[in-house]
């Protein structure tokens, strides 16, 4: 099992690493920036990106993940937005590239009510000019199902179907499920019919293959509520029962899985990290 969290990276951001190996992690996923500002100019020194890759390389932490700042819409249909969005991601993959980050994961933008294609035909566009502007780049990009609250978009895997499909080059594409995202846009995880279908809906629609992480995430919220709200392992909606199937489904469990679960205490991490360990040992 390749299991970790997405860890701070206030401060300096190879300290993020040792909050990581300090809690077990084989894996961890981390903001390069604040999630809730632009860029504006600032750029990691050199000596801090050198000193992540030191870090990395003694603590054994594979594969490293970023994800990409909140404000970034790809589907937008403001021109300043839309256009200052595929920019700050192009530079957010060329500083990933730096750090040797494995996957940068984003969510797939909000069409802002215009229609979902007129929005899936934007972030198309933007993805193959960022994926252009990137040529070289090792940096896959993870397309993240969401809980399809408002007008956002992935809410459904032909959504992810749609994108790939009208690609120039998919070489680098891939996606990562939210558990929770999944529950609260309508799939029941809590059972196993649910899971199942699911799992053959992705299969369907994009393949399994596609699948590089596992935001491994509790719901809050009922199910198909579309309101994006995570919980801690076993005390939500999807459950004990149904985490544990996630855990252990013989199609997923190879996965590398970060938690986002709620940092309620100080232990909080901990505690859900050890669970997720126990779950996979039953």
């Amino acid at each position: 099992m390749i299991l970790g969290v997405h860890v701070s990276a206030a401060g300096k951001i190879y300290q993020a690493l040792d909050t990581a190996k300090g809690l077990g992690c084989d894996t961890m996923q981390i903001f390069a920036r604040s999630p809730q500002s632009w860029r504006n100019g600032t750029h990691l020194k050199p000596e801090d990106i050198a000193e992540f890759k030191l870090r990395r390389k003694k603590y054994k932490i594979n594969p490293v993940f970023i994800h990409i700042s909140y404000l970034i819409n790809l589907a937008s249909p403001e021109p300043r937005l839309y256009n200052g969005s595929i920019q700050a991601y192009i530079e957010d993959i060329r500083e990933a590239d730096e750090l040797g980050a494995d996957f940068i994961v984003t969510h797939m933008g909000s069409h802002k009510e215009t229609s979902e294609d007129a929005g899936i035909k934007r972030l198309v566009e933007a993805l193959d000019k960022i994926i252009e502007k990137t040529k070289g780049s090792k940096v896959g990009i993870l397309l993240e199902n969401t809980s399809g609250s408002g007008s956002w978009l992935g809410y459904r895997f032909y959504h992810q179907q749609k994108i790939l499909k009208g690609l120039k080059d998919k070489s680098r594409m891939g996606l990562c499920l939210d558990t929770a995202h999944a529950y609260l846009a309508g799939y029941d995880l809590s059972s196993k019919q649910g899971l199942e279908q699911m799992i053959d809906e992705i299969e369907e629609m994009v393949g399994l293959k596609m699948i590089k992480l596992i935001h491994l995430n509790d719901a809050a919220g009922e199910l198909g509520c579309h309101y994006d709200r995570h919980d801690h392992i076993g005390r939500g909606h999807i459950g004990l029962a149904g985490m544990k199937r996630i855990i252990n489904h013989p199609k997923l469990k190879n996965i590398p899985m970060i938690l986002e679960t709620p940092k309620s205490t100080e232990d909080s991490d901990k505690e859900n990290l050890a669970l997720v360990r126990k779950l996979s040992r039953k």
